[in-house]
């Protein structure tokens, strides 16, 4: 769907590269409802005004429509920047522009999916994906590889194929390339078996239930207060906002939290209801016995 790519050196970047190359000196148009916050404090307006660009904001924190967008476009419009939040969610009397309603207006549409989903994911119906978007009309897309696609740090835009020129020609394409090792990385990401992210996404949660049954078993029968117990996973790290997986986790007694992040292989679970639960779906089943070895080690500083 894209008739060109190219890899920068994370998602931040491609919207840099893409607003200085696009609409230094002009201006984006963005709803007020995506003037996002991605992380660490980095505001994604400070982001795009250190470019040299202008922001035209439309619409309001809870609803935009296509109408908005319409009315702001000018002269010194340079594109229209879709944003997805990817780490919140807005919920109620909500209403946003969709790109196909977007796409025949007289401006290039810019998306930041964010996650960096490549395809549509059955799991994550409401998570919006490269391939979607660019169907629908968007000229660029901008994405992370290290979110959902589980690959690399690194940015990605997709697009048409002479924007993605213009980018990569750009003087500052060069001073936010990735190097050989990230670009191996990302190829082995796209063409290899499937990254522990993919998996992760979708285990089967009976098959969860049996190894933490069998887990609770084994470490019961040395005397450990284990026990296997449904439980909700969160998709998180930077996609999905909000978003669920059934699964399954070892709960054990609530000072094997502190126990087991300080051991000689660290451990990180969650506490719920004064239990620390670890989560089976984000252990591959091949570190079964390396979690249960773990346990019986956090043993005496637990129950001390």
């Amino acid at each position: 769907a894209a008739g060109g790519v190219h890899v920068v050196n994370n998602g931040a970047a491609a919207l840099v590269l893409a607003a200085t190359a696009l609409a230094a000196g002009r201006e984006i148009v963005i709803s007020r409802g995506e003037m996002v916050e991605i992380g660490d404090g980095f505001r994604l307006p400070d982001l795009l005004v250190s470019t040299g660009a202008r922001l035209r904001e439309v619409g309001t924190t809870n609803r935009t429509t296509a109408a908005d967008y319409a009315a702001a476009i000018g002269p010194e419009t340079g594109f229209i920047l879709k944003v997805h939040p990817s780490n919140f969610r807005i919920t109620g009397f909500t209403r946003g522009a969709e790109v196909g309603e977007l796409a025949g207006l007289a401006v290039p549409i810019v998306v930041d999916i964010g996650s960096g989903l490549l395809a549509p994911h059955p799991d994550l119906p409401e998570e919006p994906d490269a391939a979607t978007a660019l169907r629908a009309g968007a000229a660029l897309v901008t994405a992370s590889g290290d979110k959902l696609l589980g690959g690399p740090q690194c940015g990605l835009l997709l697009g048409r194929a002479d924007l993605v020129r213009t980018l990569a020609r750009h003087p500052l394409a060069r001073a936010l390339r990735v190097d050989k090792l990230t670009l191996a990385a990302l190829e082995a990401t796209l063409t290899g078996p499937p990254t522990p992210t993919a998996t992760a996404l979708t285990t089967d949660p009976a098959r969860l239930r049996d190894r933490a049954d069998r887990l609770a078993a084994a470490l019961g029968a040395d005397g450990i207060d284990a026990r296997a117990v449904a439980g909700a996973a969160t998709v998180g790290g930077g996609g999905a906002p909000g978003v669920t997986l059934p699964s399954a986790a070892l709960s054990l007694p609530e000072p094997y939290a502190v126990a087991l992040r300080t051991g000689r292989v660290p451990v990180v679970g969650r506490l719920e209801a004064g239990r620390c639960l670890l989560d089976l779906r984000a252990v591959p089943p091949e570190d079964d016995e390396l979690l249960a070895g773990a346990v019986r080690a956090a043993r005496p500083a637990a129950e001390r």
